[in-house]
């Protein structure tokens, strides 16, 4: 049978299930990779679950996301990662490392294998033709202690390449482009292949950039072919030994089939507040610009760093515009320090920034109000920069550079400044130095756990009936960002409690108040909301702490895969109306009662909800499998799994 490169590598993983698309699939996963912002919730229920050991054939964990470390809350989550790392066997990467899926793609990605991350940009591994999937960390906890992780199996998309990126036009706008054509929502349980004579003229770091704004589509995740130009960039990494060859079968079939013509591209930007509103650079010039960021796991590689640093070179930033650089790893920044693309940033009058998610995550660097901010990254969800009110704009490291100099949008090949062809090297500068990989002694560690670290937080089994009461009724797109604010609040990931305080903050200030208030009168809250509920972040925080908070159902239209998966995973039911309309004749405080609720869950039956404000039916579809019935009427999946 004819494969294409998705079937191949699951096929070759697969442990429970069959390939039939939208059937369940159990894979064995052969690496993961954490980050600190999921990570230690991810290793605490790693724990309590009573695992001993990993097993898979490599787990990571990075740090990256909370490297500001004001109060102890950082650095003490750090310590813990560092102690839980050497008694299970786990590598880490210290803080100052890089972006963990900068620093995976350079020193771990393999082809042809499997990864697993608590993060939603770990389809970054992609690009070197990994089948590399973002997920909740309990998910990959499980992973890491051998479980198996289990997914839809998937539509599969060609985007057939043709041509070559001209000047000016990066592997950012070819990604944007998909974002045009794909937009952000109704891409649930699809993976995207990459092919065609065009991927030929896209390096490694291009394709990784491509694979990671996957992620803003939906899809679950988007695989390029292992050739020689991979081959050549593991070489460069002294990695080579890891490199082997994938590629479809000629007559593999597809789903769909989207060519794309890299040669008709033209430089564009995503507007606010949505990576799918994407518009031509063309069409925004001469928009005055207060901020640009270059950096992040999207843009940050050595070629993107290069070529901003040639644009700069004998430039001086305008002095409207506040210009940030984080290159993506250390490697990265030991590698411009050496050929002189520091002095020519520093020169220009770029701050250099730490090699971390910072900016990306509204951890630090956020804009003036009401400011235009072009970024490198992957997001530019309203408030995700950590000013409210910023108009947040998604470039290329080319059009961000220009823009820094001119004070404006900028049409870069109207800029009058030659264009920058920087090559891949030949060869990386590799200094390991700063992995940290397990030893002998790791079992006998003692593990540290500061004061904000708390225990797992625990759910009671699925209740036999509901009584709930609507608690907030949101509409359309709603992120993970709108739910669990990100940025100076995620120093409270260890601590649900106190993290749980702030869900849903910059929408309703009182959600938390009201929520613990009906939970100890016995209430059961629900959250009703549209359309692609839970885009975003993979973190889990955001289906964990409503669940802390009282939550045992959201009502929405339609859910994005990873958000859909934590929630159940924390025995939160995900249902969607099996009527949309209903939606609208839902308001807060409606009273929605199911007398055989925790059945109905149980054997797969539509839920039949009562509002008593209207006396109106409103009939629900909970589309679980047999293992996920399991899981939420257990009341989660660490229940499930320990039993409990």
């Amino acid at each position: 049978m004819k494969q294409n490169i998705v079937e191949k590598i699951l096929a070759s993983h697969l442990k429970e299930g069959e390939l039939i698309k939208g059937r369940e699939i159990g894979i064995r996963i052969d690496q993961t990779l954490t980050q600190d912002a999921t990570g230690t919730m991810a290793y605490l229920q790693f724990e309590a679950m009573g695992l001993k050991e990993i097993k898979t054939d490599l787990s990571v964990s990075y740090v990256d996301h909370n490297t500001v470390q004001i109060g102890f809350e950082n650095a003490d989550d750090h310590k813990y990662l560092q102690s839980v790392a050497a008694k299970y066997g786990v590598v880490y990467s210290r803080p100052g490392n890089g972006i963990c899926h900068q620093v995976h793609l350079e020193r771990f990605g393999k082809p042809g294998t499997t990864l697993l991350g608590s993060d939603s940009h770990t389809p970054t591994g992609g690009g070197i033709g990994q089948v590399a999937i973002g997920a909740g960390g309990l998910d990959v906890a499980v992973a890491m202690g051998g479980g198996l992780f289990y997914t839809a199996a998937p539509k599969v998309y060609l985007v057939r390449l043709a041509g070559e990126l001209q000047p000016w036009v990066a592997a950012k706008d070819v990604v944007l482009k998909m974002l045009e054509t794909l937009s952000t929502k109704g891409n649930v349980g699809v993976m995207l292949e990459y092919g065609g004579p065009g991927v030929k003229k896209l390096s490694v770091p291009q394709r990784a950039t491509i694979a990671n704004m996957g992620a803003e589509m939906g899809v679950t995740c988007s695989v390029f072919p292992s050739d020689n130009i991979t081959k050549k960039f593991m070489k460069a990494q002294g990695r080579e030994a890891d490199w082997s060859e994938l590629k479809a079968d000629r007559g593999a079939k597809y789903d769909r089939v989207i060519d794309l013509d890299l040669s008709a591209l033209e430089p564009m930007a995503a507007c606010p507040h949505s990576p799918g509103i994407v518009k031509k650079i063309s069409e925004l010039e001469g928009m005055a610009v207060d901020q640009v960021c270059i950096g992040s796991c999207t843009n940050s590689s050595f070629k993107d760093m290069m070529t901003t640093a040639e644009i700069l070179k004998g430039h001086t930033v305008n002095r409207e515009v506040s210009l940030g650089i984080a290159p993506g790893s250390r490697q990265v920044l030991q590698m411009l320090a050496r050929k002189g693309a520091l002095a020519a940033m520093l020169d220009s009058g770029a701050r250099l920034l730490e090699s971390a998610c910072g900016f990306c995550i509204g951890n630090h660097f956020s804009p003036k109000s009401g400011s235009v901010s072009l970024r490198t990254n992957n997001r530019n969800f309203e408030g995700r920069s950590g000013t409210a009110d910023a108009q947040v704009y998604l470039v290329s490291p080319e059009v961000a550079a220009v823009a820094a100099l001119a004070g404006k949008f900028t049409d870069p090949r109207k800029s009058g400044i030659k264009y920058p062809a920087i090559k891949e090297p030949g060869s990386f500068l590799v200094d390991d130095s700063f992995l940290i990989k397990p030893g002998a002694e790791g079992a006998a560690t003692e593990i540290f756990r500061g004061p904000n670290i708390g225990e797992p937080p625990s759910n009671e089994k699925m209740p036999e009936q509901l009584d709930g009461e609507v608690m907030l009724v949101v509409g359309d797109k709603i992120t993970t960002d709108h739910i669990m604010p990100a940025g100076a609040r995620l120093k409270y990931r260890s601590n649900v409690p106190k993290y749980a305080q702030f869900v849903f903050e910059n929408v309703d200030a009182t959600f938390s108040k009201r929520c613990l208030e009906s939970k100890a009168a016995g209430t059961h809250n629900v959250i009703v909301a549209g359309e692609s509920y839970g885009q975003g972040s993979s973190r889990e925080h955001a289906a964990m702490c409503p669940m802390y908070l009282g939550v045992k159902a959201v009502l929405a239209k339609s859910f994005e895969r990873i958000h859909a998966a934590n929630l159940l995973n924390f025995g939160i039911a995900p249902l969607t109306f099996k009527n949309p309309a209903d939606y609208d004749a839902l308001q807060a405080g409606d009273k929605l009662t199911c007398g055989d609720w925790r059945a109905s869950a149980a054997e797969g039956k539509p839920v039949m909800l009562k509002n008593a404000r209207t006396g109106a039916p409103v009939e629900c579809v909970c589309a679980l499998s047999a293992r996920q019935r399991a899981i939420l009427t257990a009341g989660g999946l660490l229940n499930h799994t320990t039993g409990k």
